[in-house]
């Protein structure tokens, strides 16, 4: 969201100063004098930032995985390309949709701006949508009374900042028409006596409100999601996940497409 704030200003100095000149300024210019640097560097900056500024508004946008918690799909390092447009238009900074497209599916991995600091943008898989009955029992989803489908792949080791050596067991779930894997630990998580994670412990049902939606990362217990900071509105949304083009230390992950 700041670099969208930057962007817009430095595209609005340019273009001031371009329209300054071409209004006002050129035209007092004595014959053979040189345009000065700051209108030059505006002339040949502002159609380049108006671009980026466009695809990264509307079209796509690149993102950095900074941590675990949505392994084994996408790890630390994976720098990915998301969607902008697929949930709808929405104006910068503001992100209030004025274009309407699509609407998150479960099973979409998707971005967000995160609801206790909207400045900073989250990533997770969208696992209830608005009306849904979820609970979460014994590392089993349920959706509105049915228990998701999920096959046991095996043990899948990865190593944690310190080097520390984490052993998890793998799944594949299927939310909807998406076959995803997932990682589960022999942990119990801790939450604050409101959250959604409590309320799952407790055996509870949670009902997704309307225009919201509960996000969980595949690294299930290693996510701080819904279950810890509650449900994601549909204001917050930024786009869907689509391709790894990236990645400096696995290279045979660049060019995988995201599911």
């Amino acid at each position: 969201m700041m670099f969208a704030l930057f962007m817009i200003v430095i595209l609005l100095a340019t273009g001031l100063i371009w329209l300054l000149d071409s209004l006002v300024l050129s035209k007092k210019r004595p014959a053979g004098v040189d345009e000065p640097m700051l209108v030059e560097y505006a002339k040949s900056f502002f159609p380049v930032i108006l671009v980026v500024f466009l695809v990264r508004s509307f079209v796509v946008e690149p993102f950095k995985i900074p941590s675990a918690s949505m392994m084994p799909t996408l790890i630390a390092g994976d720098f990915i390309l998301v969607n902008k447009f697929i949930y709808g238009l929405r104006v910068p900074i503001l992100n209030n949709t004025f274009v309407e497209i699509n609407k998150p599916e479960r099973g979409d991995v998707f971005v967000f701006h995160y609801p206790p600091n909207p400045s900073i943008d989250y990533i997770k898989r969208v696992i209830a949508l608005p009306g849904d009955k979820v609970s979460y029992q014994d590392k089993q989803l349920f959706i509105n009374g049915k228990a998701v489908p999920k096959v046991m792949l095996g043990n899948y080791e990865y190593v944690m900042s310190g080097l520390n050596v984490m052993v998890a067991q793998q799944y594949r779930e299927k939310l909807g028409q998406v076959e995803h894997d997932i990682l589960v630990h022999d942990v119990v998580g801790s939450y604050d006596a409101d959250a959604i994670g409590a309320k799952f412990a407790n055996g509870e049902e949670v009902v997704v409100p309307e225009g919201h939606y509960l996000a969980m990362g595949d690294n299930r217990d290693n996510s701080s999601d819904s279950r810890v900071w509650g449900f994601v509105p549909e204001r917050n949304l930024v786009g869907k996940a689509f391709f790894i083009w990236m990645n400096f230390d696995q290279g045979s992950r660049i060019g995988s497409s995201i599911r």
